[in-house]
């Protein structure tokens, strides 16, 4: 688990802490407050721990490797044009510090890199242990139409796109999970299936399908909701979303309707409930609400985390935190979902919108 992060002079952060929770973490903020970026910056590190976990034949990274595996990782996921530009812009040179503390101490890690970089960070406090799972990051977009062929164009040609996308669709990939974890992936799997009305397949040639009762439908063809959560079904099937990992979903609610909302809002928290650290970015009023309805009635054990991020002078971003949405503070985006509805109440009984009252009730 992920305890904490501490950003300093990170691109909109001058300073901030943020304290983690176990099971959920919910980031809260408008557009450009840095939301992606955490998310980004969390998952960029422990990639790196795991991939090394995985692929190296030695206990733990020598510096130098991790060094260069991090600057790399930052590099490919933030898409900036060198290393440098990612350190909060100011007058003369600066200089920026990620700390990321485990519940296992071993895993800890704090590095830096200044404006100047462009191809190496510097490390001051160095893990002895790895990240045992690879972690998932979830973007905006679903990634199950544009899977065929994508990890080898990824690797082949350089195209514009950010490495989560190659990391997941790596694991999309992966076979299904079978053995003693069978019943653990049928309990996550069958209400998403039964919001989907069918499950996924990936055929020989690459490609996916929703396999309905009445036979199969080509992903391409299936609505983008329910692409989103076949996506997260088929990484439960593969048992990567399973015990001990992290999940990292940028803007889950994009482009869905409230009754898919819903349904992901419980998949969040199921995924949670199963043992699964899961970081959200959100501006969505109602995902909030439904996260909020669910834990307080069917997720009672979950201790989930919120944190509200601001914007303030010269675009520097501060950070509200708590155990409940009160303590993210005043979010213009939700105040606006909030405004309107009022709004529309009041004009359905038949306030006028100019009215010192409409828009202003307690």
């Amino acid at each position: 688990m992920l305890r904490s992060l501490h950003l300093k002079n990170f691109t909109v952060f001058p300073e901030a802490r943020f304290t983690f929770g176990r099971d959920l973490n919910v980031f809260v903020g408008e557009n450009g407050s840095g939301k992606s970026h955490v998310l980004k910056a969390a998952y960029s590190a422990i990639a790196v721990s795991a991939a090394s976990a995985k692929d190296a034949a030695t206990d733990v990274p020598s510096k130098a490797q991790l060094q260069t595996a991090l600057a790399d990782k930052l590099r490919a996921v933030f898409r900036p044009d060198a290393l440098g530009r990612l350190v909060r812009r100011q007058r003369g040179r600066s200089k920026c510090k990620l700390n990321y503390a485990f519940d296992i101490a071993d895993l800890d890690l704090e590095f830096g890199f200044s404006t100047s970089s462009k191809t190496e960070v510097e490390i001051e406090t160095l893990p002895s242990a790895r990240v045992e799972k690879l972690p998932i990051f979830l973007p905006t977009d679903e990634l199950l139409t544009i899977y065929p062929g994508f990890v080898s164009l990824y690797d082949t040609t350089h195209i514009p796109f950010e490495e989560t996308w190659r990391d997941t669709c790596l694991l999309l990939g992966a076979p299904l999970a079978r053995g003693p974890r069978e019943p653990k992936i049928k309990k996550l799997l069958v209400p998403l299936e039964e919001a989907m009305g069918g499950n996924v397949d990936l055929d020989r040639s690459g490609r996916f399908y929703l396999h309905l009762p009445s036979g199969n439908m080509e992903m391409h063809l299936v609505a983008e909701g329910l692409r989103k959560l076949a996506t997260v079904a088929r990484l439960i099937a593969t048992g990567s979303l399973l015990d001990k990992g992290y999940l990292f979903w940028d803007e889950p609610e994009a482009n869905l309707n409230p009754k898919i909302v819903k349904a992901v809002a419980r998949t969040i928290l199921q995924i949670a409930e199963s043992g699964i650290q899961a970081f959200i970015a959100t501006h969505s009023l109602f995902l909030l609400r439904e996260l909020h309805l669910l834990h307080k009635l069917d997720f009672k054990k979950l201790r989930p985390r919120y944190f509200g991020l601001h914007i303030g002078a010269e675009g520097a971003v501060t950070v509200n935190q708590g155990s409940t949405m009160d303590d993210v503070g005043t979010i213009t985006a939700l105040d606006e979902d909030l405004q309107q509805s009022e709004r529309y109440v009041d004009t359905e009984m038949g306030i006028p919108l100019d009215h010192p009252t409409n828009g202003d009730r307690e």
